[in-house]
């Protein structure tokens, strides 16, 4: 008897909102595939029903054997897909490696874009799906340090209102996560690359105090489920929205637009830097 649930990839499900939103829609019945580069974190989602299976999205080989996979499991009948594989360096503009910068835009740019082409022509026969990119903030405005990083999501925010107006004819909707700040232990991960960046001669005061702002504001972040349940409701609404703004700090984007230059520059001025 054919599966008749829904059924959604969700990328970078081995942690934190890839993992939250894996499990919490296993609770709502759809039939969940999960890809990571660390295969062995997803046990948990496997033992709950979920198929796990690798993927180094930045790695063309490796996304076209999971869509393979994918469309052999599921003969073409893919519904949802949940790009939210992503990672962040920081460091100033000046000194930052463009290697660095590059390694970045392959994994949260033309990573999720390549898997997206490889599983987008299944959708289009079938006239349905929904692609939810996961974006942030940081993909709305720049903030010092990390500009490499807003600039990944920034183009992430652009090819997906494109991708929107395009698959418009075709019935797949495309939405915009853009999470603030959540506890994902993203300042852990980006640990290394800001103690290097804090080592600089010219650069170095401002990278450490850009990391004690961090520090103070994950540790007041949201928490993983918050994005999550946005996640669901984009996925369980019949006309989803284009964007969804979500967790502490994200309200910050309704106010730049109404915010002249300059101010708004002495705001995260102030805010990030105490200057």
């Amino acid at each position: 008897m054919a599966d008749s649930r829904r059924t959604v990839l969700i990328t970078g499900a081995s942690s934190g909102i890839g993992s939250v939103t894996a499990h919490l829609l296993l609770d709502q019945g759809w039939n969940v595939f999960a890809a990571a580069r660390r295969q062995g974190a997803m046990d948990d989602l496997q033992r709950r029903g979920a198929v796990v299976l690798p993927l180094d999205v930045a790695d063309a080989r490796s996304r076209e054997d999971l869509a393979a996979e994918i469309h052999d499991r599921t003969g073409g009948r893919l519904d949802a897909l949940v790009n939210n594989a992503g990672y962040g360096e920081v460091g100033p503009m000046e000194t930052m490696e463009l290697e660095r910068a590059r390694s970045m835009f392959e994994v949260n740019v033309f990573g999720l874009m390549g898997l997206t082409q490889l599983l987008l022509p299944a959708m289009r026969d079938r006239c349905r799906g929904r692609i939810i990119n996961v974006s942030s903030i940081a993909g709305r405005f720049a903030t010092p340090g990390a500009g490499w990083y807003c600039a990944s999501k920034h183009a992430v925010e652009a090819i997906s209102d494109a991708m929107r107006l395009e698959l418009h004819q075709f019935g797949i909707q495309v939405v915009l996560i853009e999470p603030g700040l959540i506890r994902t232990g993203f300042e852990q991960a980006s640990a290394e690359s800001m103690d290097e960046a804090g080592k600089d001669s010219v650069w170095g005061e401002m990278m450490r105090r850009v990391a004690a702002g961090w520090a103070e504001s994950f540790r007041k972040g949201s928490d993983p489920q918050l994005v999550a349940r946005t996640i669901a409701t984009a996925l369980e609404t019949n006309q989803p929205k284009s964007r969804y703004l979500c967790g502490s700090e994200s309200e910050a984007v309704l106010l730049q637009p109404f915010v002249p230059s300059a101010l708004w520059d002495v705001l995260v001025r102030r805010r990030l830097l105490g200057s």
